[in-house]
């Protein structure tokens, strides 16, 4: 699929549309404890950390974002290889999207993130049974900025992420609370990159099949 299309699909709020992306590799959450117990905040200074700090390890996180319904589901894994990732796809479709007509999936070219890897860890006759209601759409090379789930990613950094970590378990739960926060609120996602947009600037390097 080329970048207007994707572009075009966003616009279209009937559609039953998950954006997907994970934290991996070197942005992988690092779970982190302090070497040394922080001082408290009293009424004269601030809480005081020290820089050195524990490492515990890594961690995963998996993140579908649907942006108009404003809806996010976020998993918190030990890896996040092929089997991971048909698991977690797998748990989307039976459980959040299980009466979808049909699922636009976006996601980049992770090598873990194609069909293929469905038949691998499923077999074929099982992963054609749960991928029939799937319609994937990868992002084209160096233009990952196109899925949104990106910018939800970005958001559950700031506001989640953004400290010392000691605990997978913590992690989860703090985790959790944030999606339920935010689902509850339906925090949406304003795509102002328009079809138009990405005609002028793109139309050069990719041919609409919409204008056709």
């Amino acid at each position: 699929m080329g970048k207007l299309k994707q572009v075009a699909l966003v616009e279209q709020p009937q559609l039953q549309l998950a954006l997907f992306d994970q934290r991996a590799d070197r942005v992988t959450l690092e779970g982190r404890g302090h070497s040394r117990a922080p001082l408290p905040m009293t009424s004269y200074s601030a809480a005081k950390h020290d820089y050195e700090y524990t490492r515990n390890g890594t961690t995963n996180l998996f993140v579908a974002v649907e942006p108009k319904a404003g809806k996010r589901i976020v998993s918190v894994t030990d890896h996040r290889g092929k089997a991971d990732f048909v698991a977690f796809i797998q748990e989307l479709l039976v459980g959040a999207y299980s009466k979808a007509r049909r699922v636009h999936l976006v996601l980049d070219n992770l090598n873990t993130h194609f069909k293929k890897c469905f038949d691998d860890v499923l077999g074929e006759p099982a992963a054609a049974k749960l991928l029939r209601r799937v319609e994937f759409h990868h992002t084209p090379k160096h233009a990952s900025w196109l899925n949104m789930a990106e910018i939800e990613i970005g958001i559950l950094s700031r506001q989640c992420l953004d400290r010392r970590v000691a605990s997978q378990q913590v992690l989860r739960r703090e985790v959790d609370a944030w999606q339920q926060v935010r689902n509850a609120q339906q925090r949406t996602i304003e795509w102002k990159f328009t079809r138009q947009d990405a005609d002028q600037k793109l139309g050069r390097h990719y041919v609409s099949k919409l204008s056709c």
